[in-house]
Formats: structure tokens, sequence, C-alpha cells
């Protein structure tokens, strides 16, 4: 029997490999599972070896403050996965955690083909990284064309999949009017996968929410959750007593609010790309401390933190980063677009033009599980 390990290192990743080991499990049968990984592998069937809390930190005073623990936790991984001994390891994004584990797994069994899926984004900061993951990448699945340049560049073994969070999915339908009320629009809120994002974004969202109940009353606000921050945010809207703000963590229902949404109010990440491909018009907010945003601002190169920005070299959907990620500037931006609905609509058309651009031609999930199969038979 053939043996896959996954490595993931946050929510995120976690929600990606199980796009990519739905359709491996589809295809064949005889595959046996290890995973670093969250709720979507464990749907799956796919044991973790932890909890994938234990591995999730961001910034950089966060990870330097944990720099034992997570010497310690890839140590821990990378025996784990020895003793496993999988035909493949398929990391999956959070390279800073993924590839140090798979660079040390190769380095002790070079047998192991290592493929990694989410390509490190050297487009926007250390470029320089490329080099060094010739010597233990057997294989990089890329999420976006444009990235190829940089891995043809060094001779790395590449593959554009597309990304599967742009792929339609069928939903199974369920009656909203049990937990949204009908006659209220739809705002969807997402503050973030990791509680250590959530809990800078929710009390500027949580004020945000509370001065658009100040002056209207036919909003319903949905903030989609995880598995890891749902009591989180949940136990905040229960202590100031919201009316018209819900909280929801189930995947399918998730996606259904989101397409009968009028706006999205979304911390800078994957999630992004989920707006658009529902043709919901959004901004984009993020915020952390001082010191992280300060290394961040003189290592990276790009001007904007969402894809779509970045492509088009220009603001498509606004960024409220830092000082401006406030609630009264997040107030104002969102009343700026619901008051302006040629606005909204001007937003879709640009990111759909783009989104055409970047999608793969096929199923992003089937083009993954080709290249790893194809591993699986040599």
């Amino acid at each position: 029997m053939k043996k896959i390990f996954i490595l993931t290192g946050e929510p995120s990743g976690d929600k990606l490999a199980s796009t990519v080991v739905t359709k491996l499990q589809q295809d064949h049968s005889d595959i046996e599972y290890l995973s670093v990984g969250g709720s979507h592998l464990n749907n799956l069937g796919i044991k973790s070896i932890y909890d994938l809390k234990e591995i999730t930190y961001i910034g950089f005073t966060s990870v330097i403050l944990n720099l034992f623990t997570i010497r310690n936790k890839i140590n821990e991984t990378v025996k784990k996965i020895i003793e496993f001994n999988p035909d493949i390891l398929l990391s999956v994004d959070s390279p800073d955690f993924t590839l140090r584990v798979a660079e040390k797994v190769k380095n002790i069994n070079p047998n192991i083909k290592t493929i990694h899926y989410v390509a490190p984004q050297v487009w926007v900061w250390r470029e320089g990284r490329v080099k060094n993951f010739k010597k233990f990448l057997d294989h990089i699945l890329l999420l976006f064309n444009f990235e190829k340049k940089y891995f043809d560049k060094e001779n790395i073994k590449n593959t554009f999949v597309g990304h599967p969070l742009l792929e339609n999915k069928e939903n199974i339908k369920t009656n909203l009017s049990n937990i949204i009320d009908d006659n209220k629009k739809i705002i969807s809120v997402f503050a973030g996968s990791r509680s250590s994002e959530t809990n800078i974004l929710l009390p500027i969202l949580v004020n945000f929410i509370k001065l658009m109940n100040e002056k209207y009353n036919d909003y319903n606000f949905v903030f989609h959750a995880t598995e890891q921050n749902k009591d989180l945010i949940k136990d905040e809207i229960k202590r100031i007593n919201f009316e018209n703000v819900e909280v929801i963590s189930d995947e399918n229902i998730k996606s259904q609010i989101l397409s009968n949404s009028i706006f999205a109010v979304a911390k800078s990440g994957t999630v992004s790309l989920e707006i658009c491909n529902a043709k919901v018009p959004s901004i984009i907010i993020y915020k952390m401390n001082l010191i992280n945003f300060f290394i961040v601002k003189f290592l990276v190169k790009t001007k904007f933190a969402n894809i779509i920005n970045i492509i088009n070299q220009k603001e498509i959907i606004p960024e409220l980063i830092q000082k401006e990620c406030n609630s009264k500037e997040i107030f104002k931006s969102v009343i700026y677009f619901l008051k302006n609905p040629e606005l909204m609509k001007k937003q879709i058309v640009d990111v759909n033009n783009t989104l055409n651009e970047i999608k793969s031609k096929t199923s992003s999930s089937s083009e993954a599980s080709a290249v790893i199969s194809s591993y699986l038979n040599t």
C-alpha cells in the first residue's frame, strides 16, 4: 500500500489540502494517509499527529517568542514522518514551517518524494530562497501561472494547477431563513482563520458593526468562523448581545451565505479569492503589531497585500492596513460602496476579468492529484 504524509501549518492550508486529497481518494482507494492537519482533513478520515493549533503562529515576534517550541515541533514532525516512511510528503503552504520539515526529511531519507503545494510567494519577498528549494523539493504545484518563471529559472520541476478555491462547487442547499432574517441584507465578515489574528481584528469588527447598527437596521452580519476561532467569536458576540449577528463555521452554509451577501469585510488572505469567486464586492483589512509591520514593510517588495491588486498593480479591492484598519475607516468604506452600487458592480467586473486570467482551464484539484499520482506510479 502506498503512503502519503500531508503536512499543513494552518487552517487555510488544511482546507486547500482537503480539496486535493478528496480527488486522490476518489482515484486511489489504496493509499494510507497521516498528517499534520485540521478539521478538513479530519473530516476525510485522516488522522493528525497533533493539534494544528500547536504550530499556528502569526508574525515575526510571535515566532521569535516561540522559537524553542517551533524547533521542537519541527523535529517531532520530522521524526513522525520518517517513522511513517511515506512514498510522498505533500507539504502545503506555510513554507517557514512545512519546508523546514521537508528539507530535514529529504536529508534523512532521499527516497521520499517531496511535493510542495502553494509556492512560497517569492514574488513578494525573499526571491533568493528559490535556489535552495531545488536541493530538497521534487516538484512544486503552483496556484498562479505567473509564478512559473521564478522556478523555471532554477530548473525546479513545477506545474501550474490553479487555485482550488476558484472552482465552482455544488453545495447542498440549506434553508438560510432558519439562520438569517430574510428581510435583512447580509454582510459577510471574516476575522481570520487563526485565533491570533482574530484577537486583533475582532474588537475592530465588533465596533464597526456597532457603528452600522447605530445608523441602519436592515443588515445582518455573519462571521465566517473556523473550528479554531468560532468559540472566541461566539463568546464576544454573546457578551455584547448583538441581535443581528451570526457566527457560522459549517463550510457548506458559509459558502451559501457568502453567495447571498451584498458585501464582505475580510482579513487579507486566501479567503479573498473565495469572496471574489462568489462575485461579492469587498474590502480587505489587516493589522499586526508595530514590530511585525516594520519588518514586513522592510522585506516585502509589493505595494499591495491582496493578490488581485498585486496582479493588476493597482487597487481594485480597497485595503485598510494597520492604522487605517479601524472601525471608523471600515464603516466609511463599506457605506461608500453601499451608497454607490455602480462601484460595487465595477469591482466585480474588474475582479472577474482578473480571475479569468489566473484560473486553471480544468479542475485544480484534478491537476494537482494527477501530478501526485504520477509520483506514486514511479
